[in-house]
């Protein structure tokens, strides 16, 4: 440790102050420690115009945030976005490992102060037609499309979303936790990266979560990560890529875009096993014009190999299968703390309407599902319908899920509808052969859906993904079915 360098910071007051006026402010620290970070940023055309700062504590914590303030003051925003707590920890010298939290902390407030300015509508660089945006969640795929950028020349800087915290969700295991954006930022600072956080959770929690608690309230099965990416997640992040000048967002996802006469449409990635198109199907063309996917052609082994080759912790890190805001814990413990919605005895009912059980609640199920109805009937049973204001689950044999017609709502087509030839009814179903009953293009209230065939379990409340041949056109949410 430099002990000289530790009390220059230790006794530098020359950006201490209160923030000034539009500034960015982030802190680190509190109550639960007793030091607290605080760092406030100007941004002026992409450059920290002015930072102060203030720090309670230990000498250290003050030693710190002076020193990053002092990095940071007329530096490019990118440049602020590439300081870690290494960096930190060098630039006053060194901290035992006892101090070294110090240097987390300022890290961490100069990071949260510029997360408000991403979250901004200030333009935080100038263009650079070899500027990417990568979403960074922390994981293999998004790793490694980093690096296959930056391996093209590309100039990659790094942004990963806060869209959930709830002490009850295992951030370890979701994409979007607090405990997600620091791994993600960790992991872009090891390989040279700048990075940023956009804090998006009042417009997750009020267009996606809420949603997602109101659609099983009423008795339907939504699908939020469609939501989430049509109506959330990449619009921001697009956005984001243009205030910092860069031409592109590129994602890990696995899906490709295709182009005809019209534009870019999205189609199915090469991996059918990790096919991610049916879950960004809401994204509209213009948004697709400024997104890539360079995973399209790949597996998950391929990945994975491509990041151990580069001696990536997360090469082998395993993938989540919960939605982000449910991990480490059940669909009913979220619903009853988020919704309200208890377990409530009702009746099971056959087609005929004649009680043959109980259930817990008719948010518990799902068209199609078999598991929790119990047994006894002289053929499995599957939930054929639900009624939330009655609270009865219709069952009966598989048979009788069987569908020819659909109708959905807030349907969207991007192409005419003579042009739809199939339709994908749920996530990993294969496509139905199909023709839909509008022929113009853009926003139809309701539109109807003929099968070209019998389709088991079409659950209201689920995302109809139109197609024509390998690309989609259209999508729009299951209402009914028959």
């Amino acid at each position: 440790m430099s002990q000289e360098l530790f009390e220059h910071y230790l006794r530098d007051v020359s950006r201490l102050g209160p923030p000034e006026d539009g500034a960015f402010t982030g802190a680190a620290g509190g109550a639960a420690c007793g030091d607290l970070s605080r760092l406030s940023v100007v941004v002026d055309n992409g450059i920290v115009a002015t930072v102060t700062f203030d720090a309670e504590g230990c000498g250290a914590t003050r030693a710190a945030t002076a020193a990053v303030a002092e990095m940071v003051d007329g530096e490019p925003v990118l440049d602020a976005a590439r300081i870690g707590l290494d960096d930190v920890d060098e630039a006053i010298g060194g901290l035992t490992p006892a101090k070294r939290h110090a240097a987390q902390l300022a890290a961490d407030a100069l990071h949260r102060a510029l997360a408000r300015a991403a979250s901004s509508d200030r333009r935080l660089a100038e263009p650079d037609r070899k500027r990417v945006l990568v979403a960074m969640s922390g994981g293999v795929d998004s790793a490694v499309a980093a690096l296959l950028e930056r391996e093209q020349g590309a100039e990659v800087v790094g942004v990963t979303l806060k869209l959930w915290a709830d002490p009850e969700t295992d951030g370890a295991k979701a994409c979007c936790s607090p405990e997600a954006v620091l791994g993600a930022r960790s992991l872009a600072h090891s390989l040279g990266i700048p990075h940023l956080t956009l804090d998006l959770e009042e417009q997750f929690r009020r267009r996606v979560v809420a949603e997602f608690v109101s659609g099983y309230a009423a008795g339907t099965t939504p699908n939020p990560c469609i939501a989430c990416n049509g109506e959330v997640r990449i619009a921001a992040m697009v956005d984001l890529a243009s205030r910092l000048g860069a031409t592109h967002l590129i994602t890990g996802h696995y899906a490709r875009i295709v182009e005809d006469e019209d534009g870019p449409l999205l189609a199915a990635a090469s991996d059918e096993n990790k096919d991610q198109s049916y879950m960004l199907a809401a994204l509209p063309p213009g948004i697709l014009a400024r997104v890539r996917f360079p995973l399209t052609e790949l597996t998950k082994p391929e990945v994975r190999e491509i990041a151990a080759r580069h001696n990536l912790a997360v090469a082998r890190k395993p993938e989540s299968q919960d939605l982000c805001f449910l991990s480490g814990q059940g669909k009913s413990d979220f619903l009853r703390r988020h919704g309200g919605l208890r377990e409530r005895e009702g009746d099971l009912l056959d087609r005929s309407g004649k009680a043959i059980g109980r259930h817990r609640g008719h948010h518990n199920f799902t068209v199609g599902q078999r598991r929790g109805i119990g047994g006894g009937a002289e053929e499995p049973l599957y939930v054929l319908s639900t009624n939330a204001v009655a609270n009865t689950v219709t069952v009966g044999p598989r048979r009788d899920l069987m569908a020819r017609r659909v109708q959905i709502h807030n349907a969207v087509l991007h192409r005419a509808g003579a042009s739809v030839d199939a339709v994908r009814l749920r996530y990993r179903s294969r496509p139905v052969p199909a023709a839909v009953s509008a022929t113009d293009t853009g926003v139809h209230p309701k539109l109807e859906i003929a099968l070209g065939e019998d389709f088991a379990g079409v659950s209201p409340g689920q995302t109809a993904v139109l197609l024509a041949g390998e690309a989609i056109v259209g999508h729009g949410t299951i209402a009914t079915a028959s």
